[in-house]
């Protein structure tokens, strides 16, 4: 599996909104500079995430968009599934002996079956709340030297917690 530049544009573009005033309409130009997105991605993408009710789009010259719903409420794998349908690492997984005519005796199914499960718990436990950006990566990276080397941000460990309710 390969999350591709369309979710991660997604993602960034998602994660900006998140950090503004719900109230305020941000220009699809803004999003474009504050998170450096290629404008033929952004028009795209926020299409697809308009259509799927992540965000709610304005039209005219003060138009834009604002979040469809609160930002704890967005979850990466929504926001994931929402552009490249549901979170699949193998085909056999979901199409079964459709896809591969041994899933009968795999050996390794099992293995696969459980990595898509903690990969999408831990994907559905992470809301764009919590890696909200507000001045943007762009404006983040010019800064950045200035202040001296420093960890990326990170997301409080969703993944650990998972591990450790499984044993």
């Amino acid at each position: 599996m390969n999350i591709g530049r369309r979710v991660d544009y997604a993602i960034r573009a998602l994660s900006y909104l998140a950090a503004q005033p719900s109230d305020q309409v941000v220009s699809r130009r803004e999003i474009q500079i504050k998170q450096d997105i290629p404008t033929h991605f952004l028009s795209k993408i926020m299409k697809r995430l308009a259509s799927g009710g992540l965000v709610r789009s304005y039209m005219g010259t003060r138009g834009g968009f604002t979040l469809g719903k609160s930002p704890a409420e967005i979850s990466l794998k929504e926001v994931y599934e929402c552009l490249e349908g549901p979170l699949m690492l193998m085909e056999c997984l979901e199409e079964g002996e459709r896809a591969c005519r041994y899933c009968a005796v795999c050996s390794q199914i099992s293995v696969w079956n459980e990595a898509q499960h903690m990969l999408a718990r831990y994907l559905a436990g992470v809301s764009l709340q919590q890696i909200a950006h507000k001045v943007g990566l762009r404006e983040e990276l010019a800064h950045w030297g200035q202040r001296g080397y420093r960890e990326p941000a990170r997301v409080e460990s969703v993944g650990a917690h998972l591990l450790a309710s499984q044993h």
